[in-house]
């Protein structure tokens, strides 16, 4: 499984406008072959901070998000609503056992 944590740090006047336009690529992301959960957090410290907890099946399914067109889109149009960069971690889902 593949793992990844999307921070978004939004100007806090375009708040609302993110939260309805993150809504549908949330919605579309979960019914996507190979989407295991895709959920949008608030952070509990931070104002205007959210991270995307995205889990995939496998790379190709992350590499078939990254290319879909609600993906895209939204990509296209987040600049507006960042007041940082995008911050993305990526992780393999491999238990470490002591």
């Amino acid at each position: 499984m593949i793992i990844i944590h999307a921070q978004f740090q939004i100007t806090p006047n375009k708040e609302q406008a993110f939260l309805e336009e993150i809504r549908s690529l949330v919605a579309s992301s979960r019914e996507e072959e190979g989407n295991v959960s895709y959920d949008l957090m608030k952070d509990t410290e931070k104002e205007s901070v959210y991270t995307m907890v995205e889990v995939w099946k496998d790379s190709a399914a992350v590499e078939t998000h990254n290319t879909s067109k609600h993906f895209t889109s939204f990509v296209g149009r987040a600049p507006e609503y960042l007041a940082a960069p995008l911050d993305v971690k990526i992780y393999e889902a491999n238990k470490v056992e002591r």
